[in-house]
């Protein structure tokens, strides 16, 4: 490993288990370290509850799980937050329930756990208060985020850094007389520009300890719960959520440039997106597996975060200069 670099494992094929097993095996000896004293969490991506192409697949799990058996004897907790209330039901409809049969494991809705307060901005650009489930914040949980690679209707793409950082403000439902609250929309509300700029705010104390990434299928176009399938056949995982998810944009013909959060974490330290210091590990080249994926069909407007500032009342509105850096496929 050479010091200021980052590694990311990637392989390609159509073997769903075998090839999340050999993005992991390069890392072995960091996750049996890691794991030492810790509750191991695994977080899948489900958006909702039923759209099978928007979830993580059963088999993804299946792969990590069977890896993990020989490495760490406890109870392993799946853990999710959806868009939409109630994830049970997105785990039982995934089929993720029948894995129980096999492995010692329980599921968590991250709703039902205790949470801790961050600060976020919203559309008045005012400080604004959400809920974060304590078990992104507590370093005694061991986390890996596991999900596939697709295009979003607010910020581009989604990956590994997505599927922790908008999976962790909880999604309260109505009860004892309260009204429901959902801290994940708080996030999108005031735009593409600030929910770029928010998940920067919440990644200051939020990462996961490893993250894979399944894109035997992907999904392009009107993405993350509306889009269609890619037969990309590949996969990755490293321990930098923000260098996995950069090769993610390489793979799927995203400019770096458009996808504000990365940009704002690798500025701040808090990963490396720079693919001179990403160290590839692996027979396969990324560069030899690009698919342009037709992306989000309010693509441009996501792109406003590169735009200067035009606050109400000033007549100097600027024309727009965020555009999308490459032609879409149709």
């Amino acid at each position: 490993e050479i010091p200021g670099h980052s590694p990311v494992a990637f392989t390609t094929g159509t073997d769903r288990m075998q090839m999340i097993h050999d993005v992991i095996r390069p890392f072995d000896s960091e996750i049996r370290k890691g794991l030492r004293g810790k509750q191991l969490v695994i977080k899948p991506n489900m958006v909702v509850t039923n759209n099978e192409l928007c979830a993580t697949p059963v088999d993804s799990l299946r792969a990590l799980l069977e890896y993990m058996k020989p490495i760490y004897k406890g109870q392993i907790i799946i853990a999710e937050s959806s868009a939409t209330p109630n994830p049970s039901e997105g785990f039982k409809n995934y089929g993720y329930l029948e894995l129980e049969k096999d492995y010692n494991i329980r599921f968590l809705d991250l709703n039902t756990t205790p949470g801790k307060p961050l600060f976020i901005m919203n559309r008045d650009l005012h400080l604004e208060k959400i809920q974060i489930a304590d078990i992104f914040l507590d370093p005694s949980y061991y986390i890996i985020t596991i999900s596939r690679l697709k295009t979003h209707d607010t910020v581009v793409m989604t990956g590994a850094v997505k599927n922790i950082l908008l999976g962790a403000p909880h999604n309260l439902p109505a009860s004892g007389g309260n009204k429901p609250v959902n801290y994940k929309r708080a996030m999108h509300a005031a735009g593409s520009r600030w929910l770029h700029y928010n998940m920067y705010q919440v990644a200051q104390h939020i990462k996961p300890d490893f993250s894979i990434i399944d894109g035997v299928e992907g999904m392009e176009g009107n993405g993350p719960v509306s889009g269609t399938a890619v037969d990309h056949r590949i996969a990755l995982a490293g321990l930098d959520p923000a260098s996995v998810d950069s090769i993610c944009c390489k793979l799927m013909d995203i400019p770096l440039s458009d996808v504000g959060y990365l940009n704002f974490m690798e500025a701040a330290g808090l990963g490396i997106i720079d693919r001179s210091k990403i160290d590839i590990i692996g027979s396969a080249n990324p560069d030899n597996h690009i698919i342009k994926y037709k992306l989000h069909s309010n693509a441009t407007n996501q792109l406003q975060w590169k735009d200067p500032l035009v606050l109400p009342g000033t007549n100097n509105r600027p024309a727009p200069t965020g555009q999308p850096s490459q032609p879409q496929r149709n």
